[in-house]
């Protein structure tokens, strides 16, 4: 006889190892909704404490691919996409996509929403007028065939157990674990047919893995399920000690987007960020071979102009303006209560406390702080001053959009506790690199990752 639901949790409970059939057994429970909330909250709590082997880890991932429908394509060209672990100011997805089928790839992307104190891109997404972020089969197909690219939150026939679960996780502070992240991203990447897969691990105060130690963690078992299940995988581990992009909030991330896309933006950390996870999954998928030859290939696609007609070509396919790139930004949502925040004193902003500014758009209304509350896409933050300035009181650490006056200043009030000005500069190197490695699978074992020349 099998064990029960409750008989199965308690075993994760105590530490104990479940079989592939038991983990069968409760993803079932998850897609039916025989698992009630409660169960399934405790399920990702025993994980998240008692954490999961690498059998473990690939069951979980199989039996919620294996939950609802898995997509399958006749279109020859390679199935590519990128995903983030989240972040403050992360909007590449709304520019790697495009680069990538301006380069003759096909990007399924299925992404998600907000998890704690990150955005999620189909909140970002949702933001610009009319965007349908779930649309029919049917048309989804039809912009993927016309455009390469269509970012999409996965329906409820794919992985409707991780939809479950991911909701349940946001709640619950089990956020954080390795096995429930790697599972929740690869089951929906394995469930969209993708081929190929980079990924971009975070690390740094902003990151649900706030140290090196732990962010390589993840990324070995993210390589190592992904390996398994034959997914061809690149990581790349990168900063997330201060906002990647110099805006926070679903409307002015997407306006931010914009700007790299139009080449109004040429020189910014986001800019650098999204070509060179453009350029991992060209050579990875074996599109493109030569490293320099995949540079070259992204930037041609981003600098020429291709990339910008791909995403406005996406986003009026789902519903979205036909204008996108010339009267896109000015179509947003934008704040009633607007205005900058000053440095209270002279010196460097020496740190910034990513993880307090997402909360900070988190307490404005535009993240969840309870399962089913609304977004509001409007607020943020923008003009986010990078780490390394001088600051005086004439000088704005950035711009807060809120709805209320009451609202702005409670959010400034935590903005300036999450920054550190200091009267001296700290030197450049202290700082972490914007990439700090690139990871690939071992082919010859499935339990190790290398570092490679980025």
């Amino acid at each position: 006889m099998a064990p029960t639901t409750a008989e199965l949790l308690r075993i994760k409970r105590d530490g104990g190892r479940l079989s592939a059939s038991d983990i069968t057994h409760l993803v079932r429970g998850m897609g039916s909704g025989e698992v009630g909330d409660a169960q399934l909250g405790a399920f990702a709590m025993a994980v998240c404490l008692r954490g999961m082997d690498a059998a473990e880890c690939l069951a979980l991932t199989m039996a919620m691919r294996d939950s609802g429908e898995r997509l399958t394509w006749s279109d020859p060209r390679p199935r590519i996409d990128k995903h983030s672990t989240g972040g403050v100011g992360d909007c590449t997805s709304l520019i790697v996509a495009p680069i990538l089928a301006a380069c003759g790839a096909l990007v399924p992307m299925l992404s998600g929403r907000g998890l704690g104190h990150t955005g999620g891109t189909l909140d970002k997404l949702e933001a610009i007028p009319g965007y349908r972020c779930t649309p029919s089969r049917a048309r989804l197909r039809r912009v993927l065939r016309d455009v390469g690219c269509a970012i999409v939150g996965a329906d409820r026939s794919l992985a409707p157990a991780d939809r479950r679960l991911y909701t349940v996780r946001d709640v619950t502070g089990t956020i954080d674990s390795i096995p429930l992240i790697t599972a929740s991203i690869l089951a929906k990447k394995l469930a969209a047919g993708v081929q190929t897969l980079v990924l971009d691990v975070k690390t740094g105060s902003g990151a649900f893995m706030a140290d090196s130690e732990a962010a390589r963690a993840l990324a070995a078992s993210l390589l190592d399920t992904a390996d398994r299940c034959g997914l061809r995988a690149t990581v790349l581990l990168t900063d997330m000690d201060q906002p990647l992009a110099s805006a926070a909030g679903n409307a002015l991330e997407v306006a931010a987007a914009l700007r790299v896309l139009t080449g109004e933006d040429r020189d910014s950390r986001l800019r650098t960020l999204s070509l060179a996870l453009a350029s991992h999954a060209l050579r990875t998928s074996g599109l493109v071979h030569d490293p320099q030859e995949a540079d070259r290939v992204a930037l041609a696609a981003l600098d020429g102009g291709a990339a910008a007609e791909r995403l406005a070509a996406m986003v009026h396919g789902l519903g979205g303006p036909a204008d996108l790139l010339e009267h896109g930004r000015s179509r947003l949502p934008a704040a009633p209560f607007t205005a900058p925040l000053f440095a209270p004193v002279a010196g460097f902003l020496t740190r910034i406390d990513t993880r307090a500014l997402g909360l900070a758009v988190v307490g404005l209304g535009g993240g969840r702080r309870r399962i089913g509350d609304a977004v509001d896409p409007a607020v943020g933050l923008s003009n986010i001053l990078p780490v390394g300035r001088r600051v005086d009181a004439q000088t704005p650490l950035m711009t807060v959009h809120a709805r209320t006056e009451t609202d702005w200043r409670a959010a400034a009030q935590r903005i300036l506790g999450a920054c550190t000005i200091l009267p001296e500069a700290e030197p450049a190197r202290a700082r972490r690199p914007l990439i700090e490695a690139v990871l690939t699978a071992v082919e010859s074992t499935h339990a190790a990752c290398r570092a490679v020349d980025s």
